[in-house]
């Protein structure tokens, strides 16, 4: 079983700049308190990382 990750989005994209805006689209992330399961991959993280003002790690599985 892999090791996953919950994700959840806490702060809105509203004057974020675009790059932003699409590494929350590509968690899966567009509205606020929404969240999503994710495979814990190093591409993941990079991608929590850059925008950890924006999303938080709820819950690590696996």
């Amino acid at each position: 079983m892999a090791k996953t990750i919950v994700v959840k989005q806490i702060g809105s994209p509203i004057r974020r700049p675009e790059d932003q805006r699409q590494t929350l689209i590509g968690l899966g992330l567009n509205k606020m308190h929404k969240t999503r399961e994710l495979e814990d991959t190093p591409s993941v993280r990079g991608m929590v990382n850059k925008i950890p003002h924006l999303v938080k790690i709820i819950e690590e599985r696996g």
